[in-house]
């Protein structure tokens, strides 16, 4: 977009009057931040920066929130120097094939130096979410004294702290709003860091402690619930028992979100009947969560608060098909679904038959390394969901056996789908009706589902796929690959047919440095690259790091590894240069 210079040769009409002969708005700094700041939208705000230099500063001055996808792609300094104002910190670190443990533990992405910085340029900063990065109790510690206003923390897939860092959040943070922790690993030292929350402190939205194992101190957690009136979202770990949970719900009837705790204990026909008021009275509730062990029989308390519900997570709760079944005849207006694949394909026909406003399905495996012919979900399962949800648009499905006609089926039933993960869990399987590769059913979805973003494959495939993908997925943002491929043709045909690429993983494929080196015009578009126990050589890492010296070009090595290969490497566009914290196994080339 041309910048204001152009528009000085602009004839002065109706239409253009809101810019003055100088290329300069004629509005006032205050009111065109204003306006600026009402944009919601990351990709509007980094468009209209791009205007002319006074557009950019009243971008760079009304911004409240940032995100950053790879904590290493900027400094905290470079960051603070842009956006002054600052009160909102979304932060992702490591790759997401850490999940996998295909990252070391120690890589890095610790958030104690970005928060040396902000406290001294961003005291006043609200909010900070973070994904996938470490954090101590030693950073929890200086962010609660650092931060007078601070309000929300959430930890997603985080680790290196314990529960005496909560306390020290609970303690300092007189102004918290949101304490969310989920998928972290931490140090469930002992229960009493619900104690550390002042008597006074009645301001908190959003609690969730789900993922901690022990027991929580009730009383302290019973207290606070009934003094903070404003709690939308309650998510309880496994201890809470259901005699508790009515008595939670007793104190908060207005939740939103509820995570119910443990759905196993022994009722008496009082307590039953208590609970299942208890849920009558939850006239707001939309999101339900939890059942981290399941007694059925229990199952039906639910069914007064079933008929508001959105969004069901399951996705620990081992139910069966007949449970699941007598559930979502009570949840008509469920938008999001997850569940395990102990429901079976009977269980996903009642989803079909009783979910059909649908949007987001994800099936998750019992028993992921189960062998032979485990129990699960089939292909008859995902075409009977497809048949009575058409407004289906995001899937996560583990399965062990998968054909292309199902998928084809699948995404005619469901054509607007924008992420489309099929996990086929026995590596490089078949259709197994045909034996043939799964290369159709992957080409059915890019050719069908115009607007698809994000794409996971598996199975046994060739470099057609690939083909299929660089030819028809115009709109895809992320693709992750596993098993896969022939030859490096596969991800030359990506890396040149998918102009929105932003990220690239690939794990297990037969891919060299041809492969790697055919995406020297892309990277730099792109966020990231992971690429492991792939073909990829140290020479060929060295001449990308040459070629494009902009570009971070990191290679994972440990002890007993080959010396030539590169058997883990990360590729990632930084406006700060290689990183200052790589351990020793890390090469930075």
């Amino acid at each position: 977009m041309e910048c204001c210079n152009k528009r000085r040769m602009m004839k002065e009409s109706p239409e253009s009057n809101f810019m003055n002969r100088r290329g300069s708005s004629c509005f006032p700094d205050e009111v065109l931040e204003r306006v600026i700041g009402m944009l919601k939208s990351r990709k509007d705000r980094s468009s209209v920066s791009l205007v002319c230099k006074e557009w950019y500063n009243a971008e760079r001055w009304s911004r409240r929130n940032v995100f950053i996808g790879n904590c290493y792609s900027v400094s905290p300094e470079i960051l603070t120097r842009r956006f002054p104002n600052i009160r909102s910190v979304t932060l992702k670190g490591k790759p997401r094939f850490s999940d996998f443990n295909l990252v070391p533990a120690n890589w890095g992405a610790d958030i104690h130096f970005w928060l040396v910085v902000f406290a001294e340029k961003y005291p006043f900063l609200e909010e900070l979410r973070l994904k996938r990065m470490t954090v101590t109790d030693e950073s929890l510690k200086f962010l609660a004294r650092s931060f007078p206003n601070f309000k929300a923390i959430s930890l997603q897939n985080c680790d290196g702290f314990s529960t005496d860092g909560l306390a020290a959040i609970a303690a300092d943070c007189k102004n918290l709003t949101e304490l969310d922790i989920q998928e972290n690993v931490i140090d469930d030292k002992n229960d009493n860091w619900l104690t550390c929350f002042p008597e006074s402190f009645t301001s908190l939205e959003v609690l969730n402690f789900s993922i901690l194992h022990n027991d929580v101190n009730f009383d302290a957690l019973e207290k606070l619930v009934a003094r903070c009136k404003s709690l939308k979202t309650l998510k309880l770990n496994k201890s809470i028992t259901l005699e508790q949970l009515q008595r939670l719900l007793f104190r908060a009837p207005q939740l939103c979100e509820l995570g119910t705790g443990s759905f196993s204990q022994e009722l008496t026909t009082q307590q039953y009947s208590e609970l299942e008021s208890a849920f009558s009275n939850c006239k707001n509730l939309n999101t339900l969560s939890g059942l981290w062990v399941v007694t059925p029989q229990y199952l039906p308390v639910l069914y007064p608060a079933c008929a508001n519900l959105t969004f069901l997570n399951f996705s620990y709760a081992p139910l069966d098909s007949d449970d699941i079944a007598k559930l979502l005849v009570h949840c008509a207006n469920i938008r999001r679904l997850w569940v395990v694949d102990t429901i079976e394909d009977k269980g996903l026909e009642a989803v079909g038959t009783h979910c059909p406003l649908l949007e987001e399905l994800r099936v998750f495996p019992a028993d992921p390394f189960a062998e032979g012919d485990a129990r699960g979900v089939t292909d008859s399962g995902f075409i009977a969901v497809s048949q009575g949800c058409r407004n289906l648009h995001y899937v996560l499905y583990f399965c062990r056996h998968m054909t292309n006609a199902a998928v084809a089926t699948v995404v005619q039933n469901c054509p607007d789908f924008t992420h489309f993960r099929l996990c086929i869990m026995n590596p490089g399987q078949p259709d197994y009706r045909t034996s043939e590769p799964m290369d159709e059913a992957f080409g059915a979805v890019v050719k069908t589902c115009s607007k698809l973003q994000r794409l996971a494959i598996s199975g046994l495939l060739t470099d057609l796929t690939f083909e299929y993908i660089g030819k028809y997925a115009k709109n895809l943002e992320t693709l992750s690959v596993a098993f896969a491929g022939s030859s490096d043709w596969g991800m030359q045909c990506v890396l040149e047919g998918c102009p929105k690429l932003r990220k690239l993983e690939i794990r297990d494929c037969p891919f060299g440095n041809a492969a790697l080196l055919s995406g020297l015009e892309k990277y730099e578009s792109m966020r990231s690259l992971w690429m492991s126990d792939c073909k990829v050589t140290m020479n060929g890492c060295r001449l990308l790091a040459k070629e494009m010296p902009r570009l971070n070009v990191e290679v994972i090595k440990e002890d007993g590894s080959d010396d030539s290969q590169a058997e883990r490497v990360y590729v990632y566009r930084s406006v700060a240069g290689p990183r200052r914290d790589a351990p020793p196994f890390v090469l930075t080339l």
